[in-house]
């Protein structure tokens, strides 16, 4: 699905193509809707740049309890703990 923006908001908004697809990434990412790496691949940035995005508008990485259980099995399986 590709979704059209008129031309007339676009203008309004005095945001370049690249700045608002970065706006749209960090607004469905506070929102749960899609995972950091994902947006970094849409974006075509990577992990530092996202994150450092996010850190200017004062924003945080989205990582809860079940996601560091997730980390430390991964490592425990991976011998590293």
């Amino acid at each position: 699905m590709d979704v059209v923006i008129p031309k007339d908001i676009v203008a309004a908004t005095k945001m370049s193509e690249t700045q608002m697809k970065l706006e749209v990434a960090i607004m469905l990412y506070k929102q749960e809707k899609i995972s950091s790496g994902r947006a970094c691949q849409w974006l075509g940035i990577n992990l530092i740049e996202f994150r450092r995005e996010l850190g200017k508008r004062g924003l945080t990485i989205n990582y809860d309890v079940k996601d560091f259980e997730s980390d430390l099995n991964t490592l425990r399986s991976l011998g590293r703990l």
